[in-house]
């Protein structure tokens, strides 16, 4: 079944935070992963989310997530967000599609 990373990040110092984006994207495919939200336009439709970005990544299971969030090519990449802001983030199960049908 499918997971999802999902980052809930508060960006103070984004000319910092740029060295972290430019490491991580090709770490997340290499791992395979992909992104299916990237920050980008929202519309809160309830509760108060003020700057908070969005950022969630698919993976083809829980266990490749971890590899990729363990790995040490992304505990070095991380080192690089420190002092960039406040992340807040979380590993979730999926759904098989398919099974509910």
């Amino acid at each position: 079944m499918p997971a999802y990373i999902v980052v809930e990040a508060n960006i103070s110092d984004f000319a910092k935070f740029k060295a972290y984006t430019e490491v991580v994207p090709p770490l997340v495919s290499q791992f395979g992963g992909e992104y299916i939200v990237m920050g980008g336009e929202h519309d809160p439709l309830e509760g108060e989310w003020g700057k908070t970005r969005v950022v969630m990544h698919r993976w083809p299971d829980l266990e490749a997530a971890r590899a990729f969030w363990h790995s040490d090519e992304y505990v070095a990449a991380k080192k690089l967000r420190e002092g960039t802001g406040e992340f807040r983030v979380m590993l979730v199960d999926g759904i098989n599609i398919e099974s509910l049908k």
